[in-house]
């Protein structure tokens, strides 16, 4: 796979503080890599390292192998910003010409409009466009000139679940076609739904750059579901972490050892029913990772 962009022990301040330390990271050809972390964690400053609106502190950062503060080097990048700006007074379409010209390669109109769901507000002017609609036409945006690297900053904020659906369908089909994606998302269903690769980022350092299994398969724990009548002794028994209730009438327990947990279970004799299991979530993962007060996080880390 062919490397589009690295960063090399990266470091970036704003005055006293450190906002990336000591980064470094690759980006491959063909893969949508998922960036997460909590706020202030340094995400939209490596963003705006690739993107060549910032000069790293110390290290280095290359695009295309080539320094991102050149234009010419970012001809091949798209990119959407977590804050939308789209001129109130032109056209949707308008806009899409405009941006679109700047590329040699650039992907039509009436295609990227079909693609990402707003055909019916070509005509309209961005001044009268609600934020989720603007949300969508910015990340259709991104991808006008056909990049091969794309930056997508909290993409999906502001949009409903269906819109939400129909963006990462249309990135699932831009990658498809040959696109690299990094995307930085709240939303971590998001980045499940989309990412086979995960950076975790806390404190301006990388905790963790591997698969999505791999990354919820660092957790040491499993989520058990059951239904039962007796949920306080249920929730009593050893080995459980965490009770909290599930969907329905299900119980949600948190367990060290699931396996010594269903044996500890049936030896009761406590009822229950419905029994399931399953490994850490994304969102467990990521708590994991990211909480200072887990005695696991430094050997996560190394």
């Amino acid at each position: 796979m062919t490397t589009l962009a690295r960063l090399d022990r990266v470091s970036r301040r704003f005055g006293e503080q450190l906002a990336l330390d000591d980064v470094s990271l690759e980006i491959r050809s063909g893969e949508i890599l998922g960036l997460l972390g909590p706020n202030g964690a340094g995400k939209s400053t490596l963003i705006t390292l690739l993107q060549g609106r910032r000069r790293p502190s110390s290290g280095t950062v290359e695009l295309f192998g080539g320094d991102p503060v050149r234009p010419r080097v970012r001809a091949e990048l798209g990119s959407t910003p977590q804050e939308t700006a789209l001129p109130d007074t032109l056209r949707v379409a308008e806009v899409v010409d405009l941006v679109a010209a700047h590329f040699a390669d650039r992907a039509p109109t009436a295609q990227l409009a079909e693609e990402f769901g707003f055909t019916d507000l070509l005509r309209r002017q961005c001044g009268s466009l609600s934020g989720g609609q603007k949300r969508r036409i910015a990340v259709a945006l991104a991808f006008a000139g056909r990049p091969r690297l794309v930056l997508l900053d909290e993409p999906t904020t502001g949009l409903d679940v269906d819109a939400r659906h129909g963006l990462w369908a249309a990135i699932r089909r831009h990658r498809a076609d040959g696109a690299t994606v990094v995307v930085t998302s709240h939303y971590l269903e998001e980045i499940e739904a989309l990412a086979e690769r995960v950076v975790v980022i806390d404190r301006g350092r990388i905790l963790v750059d591997d698969g999505l299994d791999a990354v919820r398969a660092r957790v040491d724990s499993s989520v058990v579901s059951l239904r039962t009548s007796s949920a306080a002794a249920v929730a009593a028994l050893d080995g459980v972490l965490l009770a909290e209730p599930g969907e329905g009438e299900r119980l949600a327990l948190t367990v060290a050892d699931s396996d010594a947990f269903v044996r500890a279970l049936v030896a009761s004799a406590l009822p229950f029913e419905r029994l399931q299991v399953r490994g850490a979530s994304l969102e467990e993962a990521f708590l994991s990772l990211t909480d200072p007060s887990r005695s696991a996080l430094e050997e996560m880390s190394s």
